[in-house]
């Protein structure tokens, strides 16, 4: 069980790269650009709830590897799927903005600024994806002000 937790943390096996993180939140944009040409999923909605559901089970398998692989080891990337994912929600779409949104959120993640890294503080597999969580409701803030002003 401890491997497909491992699995999954890692995004089969994204985390054991250089820059996993990084190359986590680059493979999300297409499963969302994906979900955005389904007619099935046109509605936010079906993203806010693979949203849940991923930082649910990011919660999980970050409890279950944290004695194994250390506190907030760098192979666990589902934390950066969430916060794109995150990112992303209520986000008109088009490929700008899912771009411009990778962007933001990489930044947040990286900077942690507002907050952000107080929020590794807390216990487990909580701590490991609400700072990826809360970087990407300020990267979501700013690009719902950039889908404001700018009309692609």
């Amino acid at each position: 069980m401890l491997q497909i937790n491992k699995l999954i943390a890692s995004i089969f096996g994204i985390g054991y790269v250089k820059g996993g993180g990084t190359l986590a939140a680059i493979v999300t944009c297409p499963f969302i650009w994906l979900m955005w040409q389904q007619p099935t999923f046109q509605s936010p909605w079906y993203l806010v709830g693979v949203t849940v559901i991923i930082t649910l089970l990011g919660i999980y398998v970050g409890d279950k590897v944290e004695p194994v692989w250390g506190k907030d080891s760098y192979r666990v990337v589902i934390d950066e799927v969430a916060g794109m994912l995150v990112t992303m929600l209520f986000i008109p779409p088009h490929l700008y903005y899912l771009l411009i949104g990778l962007v933001l959120f990489r930044f947040f993640d990286i900077v942690k600024p507002l907050g952000i890294r107080r929020m590794e503080a807390l216990p487990g597999g909580t701590g490991v994806m609400m700072d990826d969580v809360l970087a990407g409701v300020y990267a979501n803030i700013m690009l719902q002000v950039i889908v404001h002003f700018a009309k692609f």
